[in-house]
């Protein structure tokens, strides 16, 4: 059932890849395939890790492509109404038999994804599972597979996948190595803009449900290039409002590289690396510190609490391009810190699990800020921090124009001490509530002032409409802020 691609191009690509996989498969062991001396203890760490990003698939069918000797193949089978587990090469799908062959759910079958030999009826998968499979094909092989994934597919059902980006992490000897180690940002690309229409012409697409580094390899290597996500085949008419709106709109790419010029390097937030400074030092970080940063960004607070305090920090956050910058800047700083695409209200973790929670100008999206407060009241450890710092406006009713430009924004603003009694409702003690509208009108200045001055270099690398939006926007926050109407306040609390 084996066959290779008979595409010119695509036939070289099959016939290296074979050759790297029969070279690197003659042990048949799980040092072999994870290519990685420290295999055995990897596997320990991340296999719960990578079984926990799935939805659950109860009963449900489940395609696994690239199932090697069967890491996940049993882990699927015990769950899984019928697994169909599929391999290129005979003998480590012969070896996956051997292993898993006692779960009579599983079908076994040596076949190259990449053949039009390969038949899976349309409409027939809950769950397509693969676990470095894509970095071994050609973007246009990968391209072609995402096409037909879609349509194996039922509707709601899901697609997971986890590859090796930027650069190799295993550490075993390898004479050539034809592996496609791409930005993640591909991957999330082909994805996204991949469309399949049924006979009837209903149209459909995929859904990013989650995105994220694998923390195992965080942990034990400081290395964020291993990465996985999780789509769901939605119908294309669904509206994904939110995040669909901060990616295409307010932090489209240009939107954030333009933000990143103005606050400095790594930052999309006030004041950038100096408020940064000076508030992470009100947090008492200790050396393995676990920190949630909600709203991270493209991850410069993240990096200056990893390298600086040598804390574990993992940043989440609903752009998805924010998450693909943060991801893409992490590599090769040999730091502690894990990236997520992910919605803070919908998302759990366990009580007691971190000990800091910290925040930048990105709550004042939330419109139900009691039930988030109280989840992290949870999630801290108790003597834990959280620390965030947001938009706010004055007591009482804002004039017409501010209303319009709240409501425009779709913001959700409170007066600085309403904000401290949520917390304060919330559980938490200590809660330090403070107006720091004078330093956000003192950093808004520097800010435009130091935008103006290089306006030449700027216009460099964006455009003037791009310029024009910064400058408009800036004096419209300080005018705001200058009458009173828009704040910002700083908070502090400890459960």
């Amino acid at each position: 059932m084996d066959a290779v691609a008979a595409n010119g191009v695509g036939e070289v690509e099959r016939k290296a890849q074979r050759s790297y996989w029969e070279e690197h498969s003659k042990a048949l062991t799980v040092e072999a395939m994870m290519l990685d001396s420290r295999a055995a203890d990897l596997d320990k760490e991340e296999r719960p890790e990578i079984l926990s990003v799935l939805p659950s698939y109860k009963g449900k069918s489940v395609l696994e492509l690239g199932a090697g000797i069967g890491r996940f193949t049993g882990e699927l089978a015990k769950e899984a109404g019928h697994v169909l587990a599929l391999d290129f090469i005979e003998s480590v799908i012969k070896k996956n038999e051997n292993t898993n062959g006692h779960h009579k759910n599983i079908t076994f079958m040596c076949a190259d994804v990449t053949s039009a030999d390969l038949k899976i009826e349309d409409n027939s998968i809950d769950l397509i599972f693969s676990n470095w499979l894509l970095m071994y094909l050609s973007d246009e092989e990968v391209k072609k597979l995402v096409g037909r994934m879609v349509k194996w597919l039922k509707v709601g059902g899901h697609i997971f996948f986890r590859e090796s980006c930027f650069h190799q992490s295993g550490d075993s000897k390898r004479k050539v190595n034809p592996t496609h180690y791409r930005e993640p940002r591909f991957y999330t690309k082909v994805f996204k803009e991949c469309h399949s229409y049924d006979k009837d012409g209903g149209s459909y697409e995929l859904s990013l449900e989650a995105c994220k580094c694998i923390g195992a390899y965080v942990k034990s290597k400081k290395n964020q290039n291993q990465i996985c996500w999780l789509w769901e085949k939605v119908k294309s008419t669904e509206d994904r409002g939110f995040q669909r709106f901060l990616d295409n709109v307010q932090y489209k790419t240009s939107g954030i590289l333009r933000y990143e010029r103005v606050f400095g390097e790594g930052f999309v937030s006030t004041g950038g690396i100096e408020t940064t400074k000076e508030f992470v030092e009100k947090l008492d970080l200790k050396p393995g510190h676990k920190v949630l940063d909600v709203g991270c960004g493209i991850g410069g607070g993240d990096f200056y609490m990893a390298e600086n305090y040598d804390a574990h920090v993992l940043g989440i956050d609903l752009s998805i391009n924010m998450v693909s910058f943060a991801i893409e800047r992490a590599i090769g700083r040999k730091c502690s810190v894990e990236f997520e695409v992910a919605d803070c209200t919908t998302k759990s973790y366990q009580p007691n699990t971190f000990d800091v929670i910290y925040s930048r100008d990105t709550i004042l999206h939330i419109h139900d800020k009691p039930a988030l407060f109280r989840s992290f009241f949870k999630w801290l450890k108790p003597g834990g921090k959280v620390l965030i710092s947001d938009y706010c406006r004055s007591p009482g009713k804002p004039s017409e124009e501010f209303a319009a430009y709240i409501k425009q924004r779709g913001y959700d603003l409170h007066d600085v001490k309403t904000y401290g009694k949520m917390l304060e409702d919330a559980g938490f003690h200590h809660v330090t509530a403070e107006d720091r509208t004078d330093q956000f009108l003192r950093v808004l200045q520097r800010e435009l002032a130091e935008v103006e001055k290089n306006k030449d270099a700027f216009l460099a690398d964006f455009t003037q409409e791009d310029y024009d939006d910064i400058v408009n926007g800036w004096n419209a926050k300080l005018k705001r802020s200058s009458a009173g109407e828009q704040k910002w306040g700083l908070f502090v609390a400890t459960k």
